[in-house]
């Protein structure tokens, strides 16, 4: 194992891509690995039942809907990206990943927690439209203009993330190849090239700035004008009712941003001393999100809530009908 060590470190040659090495130090890494398993199942079972009744319900073929099966999209897409390539790296112990296993990896998961981003501004959108403008809202948000809202949104998530991937994909890696982290992520390997990288890390702020800041600024001014224009309503259950149909985005965005500003402010001002720890609060902290937001709106949406009981009664009364047929 040291050999093999020591040609990731630049000490042998024609070493065949990067070597991940995160909780190497962290105890009982296995109820870390458990508990993101969990989270993996639980995602996918709750963005596709999501799924599957938005796609069978036609009264929920709306902008609003459209804008909630893109996020269950992004949660799959996003978990799916980190969670299953940590298992042969941290069960199996098999820790060498390709060149272009890596950067793909590294686009790929850059990409969705981009769009994760973007999707709770699309819907702070909705939301916003649906309450400023209740009279006009089937003209101003049609499902025609959701869909190029998300079209255009996907194309700026992937050109946002395709320039600083292939950059860091040109670099010249001839001295360490271990990546201090759960997986290829931008900043890790990009610092690991030989050579000035001072431009890629400033195109990494700022790119970080566009895609989580921008949202966030974007989701604030939304609700300011919210709050505005609810306060100026007469009737306090009208009031009431407004606030209640926001509540669940304010759930879905305090829950994916408050994790990753804490996450930012314990590793910059170093409260955690270890890099491996840090690492795993990082690694839930993304994870999260993902699982928990189709339970929200499962929970907290009334009209999807009815919809998937009815769903669920439906498959219970299924099985008791054949078994009548039968007899």
């Amino acid at each position: 194992m040291n050999t093999f060590l020591s040609s990731y470190n630049g000490t042998s040659p024609s070493p065949i891509g990067f070597y991940i090495t995160a909780f190497h130090t962290l105890e009982n890494k296995n109820y870390l690995i458990f508990a993101l398993s969990v989270i993996y199942i639980l995602t996918m079972l709750g963005n596709l039942l999501v799924l599957v009744v938005l796609f069978l319900n036609p009264s929920l073929h709306n902008p609003k809907y459209i804008a909630v099966c893109n996020l269950a999209v992004v949660d799959i897409s996003m978990n799916s990206v980190i969670i299953p390539q940590m298992v042969p790296v941290f069960v199996f112990n098999l820790n060498v990943i390709s060149f272009g296993a890596c950067f793909s990896q590294m686009f790929f998961m850059h990409f969705f927690g981009g769009m994760e981003s973007f999707s709770l501004a699309i819907l702070s959108y909705d939301r916003l439209v649906a309450i400023c403008f209740p009279l006009r809202y089937q003209t101003i948000n049609t499902n025609i203009r959701m869909f190029v809202i998300l079209a255009v949104v996907w194309a700026i998530a992937f050109f946002l993330e395709i320039y600083p991937v292939a950059l860091a994909s040109q670099l010249s890696y001839c001295a360490s190849r271990i990546v201090r982290s759960c997986c290829c992520e931008h900043g890790p390997v990009y610092i690991l090239a030989c050579g000035d990288t001072s431009f890629n890390r400033k195109l990494a702020t700022t790119k970080t700035l566009i895609v989580l800041f921008s949202p966030l600024s974007f989701i604030v001014l939304t609700y300011i004008i919210i709050v505005i224009a609810v306060l100026k309503i007469a009737s306090v259950e009208q009031r009431r009712k407004a606030f209640s149909t926001c509540f669940t985005h304010m759930l879905l965005v305090l829950i994916y941003y408050l994790p990753v500003i804490l996450a930012y402010i314990l590793g910059n001002l170093r409260l955690i001393s270890s890099p491996d720890l840090l690492t795993a609060i990082l690694t839930v902290s993304v994870t999260l999100p993902p699982m928990l937001n189709p339970i929200i709106y499962s929970l907290k949406t009334e009209e999807l809530r009815e919809k998937i009981m009815k769903l669920i009664r439906l498959h219970k009364i299924s099985p008791a009908l054949k078994q009548t047929a039968i007899t």
